[in-house]
């Protein structure tokens, strides 16, 4: 550090000058972000639907010794996001099918929150057909997305110059016409069954609510940066700074010593 400032007397000003510049440059980010903000976080509402479902016929194949029960129903196709089936009351060796020509994506996995690391995006598979098999009988439940895209349900962001903008990207990133709709459940149980399972089956519809500029707190976020600057510099500036007051200490202790030593010299020649 001493020979650094040395060969450059102005260094301790340039580092200073650097300190200011960074604390204006991030404070003017931090107002820029403010005052002119280009993206905007909007929410919708989420309409939840359990539906009535009527009591099957019984399909009895008589070859393969199977009860076949089915349930057509009628979802709204618009902005359709969730289908969450649950088959109750069911015999040993059943087999569960959610259905839907349209397509929805599903996987074992989805809907369980214990699980942190799936991804309906990477895991999940799409299919007219969704089959479970339930060796014990119990309960099954199917949850399916007709898209794993997460803009489309709870909230998202969107970028725009303006609210209006903004406002029609996220309307266009929500609206979305799931055709067709109708939803077809089959549950194959083993032998000749008359007391039918059980089923519930709920959808979600999504609709967009509103939409509201990204706007952060600027003092919390100034002094945050200003923080993250003089945290930073400290690191760098406090050991240098520190081995140089140490040394210019020291040299000062030596230019003492020296001055003693000269003074003791010339006071024995004088009377010498």
């Amino acid at each position: 550090m001493k020979k650094a400032l040395a060969q450059n007397p102005n260094l301790l000003r340039t580092l200073l000058g650097l300190s200011v510049t960074l604390i204006l440059l991030l404070s003017y980010a931090v107002y820029g972000a403010t005052i002119s903000p280009s993206y905007y976080l909007y929410d919708t509402n989420s309409h939840v639907t359990e539906h009535v479902i009527d009591d099957p016929t019984p399909l009895y194949q008589e070859s393969t010794n199977t009860t076949t029960w089915v349930w057509e129903i009628p979802a709204n196709g618009s902005n359709l996001t969730w289908v969450h089936l649950t088959a109750l009351d069911l015999s040993s060796d059943s087999t569960v099918r959610l259905i839907n020509a349209a397509g929805l994506y599903s996987h074992r996995l989805l809907g369980i929150e214990s699980d942190q690391a799936f991804s309906c995006a990477v895991h999940c598979q799409k299919n007219s057909t969704h089959e479970v098999e339930s060796p014990e009988g119990d309960i099954i439940v199917i949850h399916a997305l007709t898209s794993y895209d997460p803009a489309r349900r709870n909230n998202g962001t969107v970028y725009g110059s303006d609210i209006i903008e903004a406002t029609l990207e996220a309307k266009a990133l929500i609206e979305y016409e799931h055709m067709p709709s109708m939803l077809r459940v089959e549950i194959i149980e083993q032998g000749e069954r008359q007391t039918s399972p059980e089923i519930i089956i709920v959808t979600v519809n999504e609709e967009f609510n509103s939409i509201s500029v990204f706007s952060i707190d600027a003092a919390t976020e100034f002094m945050w940066a200003l923080a993250a600057v003089v945290g930073c510099f400290s690191m760098v500036l406090i050991p240098s700074f520190t081995v140089y007051f140490a040394a210019n200490a020291r040299e000062k202790k030596d230019q003492v010593k020296l001055k003693e030593s000269e003074e003791q010299v010339k006071a024995s020649l004088e009377e010498a």
